[in-house]
Parts: C-alpha cells; sequence; structure tokens
C-alpha cells in the first residue's frame, strides 16, 4: 500500500502512515485517538501590574502610567494556544502548538481522516 498526503504545510505533514512535525515524526499505526486542546493565556500577573500602575499614577502620575501602559501591552500580546493532543499507547502527547485555531482545526481533520483511511 502506497503512502497518501493528508495535509502538508511548512514542515508539517500528514499521511496514512506518519505525522511528520519538523524534526518530530509519529507513527499512525500507534495513534489511538486525536483531540485539540485550547490553552488561554494566564493575565493574572499583567492585570495586577495594571493595577498596581494605576495605584501609582494616583501619586507618581507618569511612573504609573508607564507601568499602567506596560501592562497593557502585555495584556493584549497575549494569545490562546492551541494544542493537537495525540492519545498512544504510551501515553497522551502534545504533537503541534499553533497559535490559529483554523490551522489546527486543518491538522486535526487531516489527522481524522489519515485514521480511518487506515482502518
Amino acid at each position: 500500500m502506497s503512502e497518501k498526503q493528508f495535509f502538508q504545510y511548512e514542515d508539517v505533514q500528514i499521511t496514512n502512515t506518519r505525522f511528520v512535525n519538523g524534526a518530530q515524526t509519529y507513527a499512525m499505526s500507534n495513534v489511538t485517538s486525536i483531540k485539540s486542546f485550547e490553552q488561554k493565556p494566564k493575565r493574572i500577573g499583567g492585570i495586577l501590574v495594571l493595577l498596581v500602575g494605576l495605584a501609582i499614577a494616583v501619586n507618581t502620575a507618569v511612573a504609573g502610567l508607564l507601568i499602567a501602559a506596560s501592562a497593557v501591552v502585555y495584556l493584549v500580546m497575549q494569545k490562546t494556544m492551541y494544542h493537537v493532543m495525540l492519545a498512544t499507547a504510551g501515553g497522551e502527547v502534545s504533537a503541534l502548538k499553533t497559535k490559529q485555531r483554523d490551522y489546527l482545526e486543518k491538522v486535526v481533520a487531516a489527522l481524522n481522516e489519515a485514521i480511518v483511511y487506515r482502518g
């Protein structure tokens, strides 16, 4: 049986026999299930710094506003991280991380197609 390709983009390739992500290769025969996982950024540190900056701004406007502005920039730059989780006989592993949800959905769909195809 020849290898059928389901997805290829940059260093990620999915076929009916393997899932390649950069230098890491997973044998599709060992993959029992696939799921996506959404990891929201932890924002409590940025919020605390923002509140401290605003509190300092009451007494020292320039310094407090600089601290608060830095905290806002930090909060805005944080992004949700999406993971492709593979379940294998050896356990569960995060096989791919991305900040692009639609890219993750394409990878998960291709992996599901590859599992169905091999069955």
